[in-house]
């Protein structure tokens, strides 16, 4: 894994994240009041297995995350696989 800065300033340069970030604070963040550290762990962790677990992505055709892992540890992409609008993974 290979760690890339982007600009100052420049949130187009990752828009992936700013999209991740943004759906985690709008369904996630401003829809509880956490009491104690405790508590917002499990809020977090539960919604994080449901964004990875049960929601599908257009991204990936429509796959959770978790399935679409399966089928990439199992071969079944190849080394790249082209998925949604013009998406390429690699």
């Amino acid at each position: 894994m290979e760690l890339r800065l982007i600009q100052p300033g420049k949130p187009t340069q990752n828009g992936f994240i700013e999209s991740f970030n943004g759906r985690f604070r709008d369904e996630c963040l401003n829809e509880h009041w956490f009491s104690d550290i405790v508590h917002a762990r499990k809020i977090i962790n539960d919604w994080r297995l449901d964004y990875n677990e049960c929601r599908p992505h257009s991204a990936l055709n429509y796959l959770t995350p978790a399935e679409f892992a399966a089928g990439w540890r199992n071969g079944k992409y190849g080394g790249t696989a082209e998925f949604g609008k013009n998406r390429t993974l690699s």
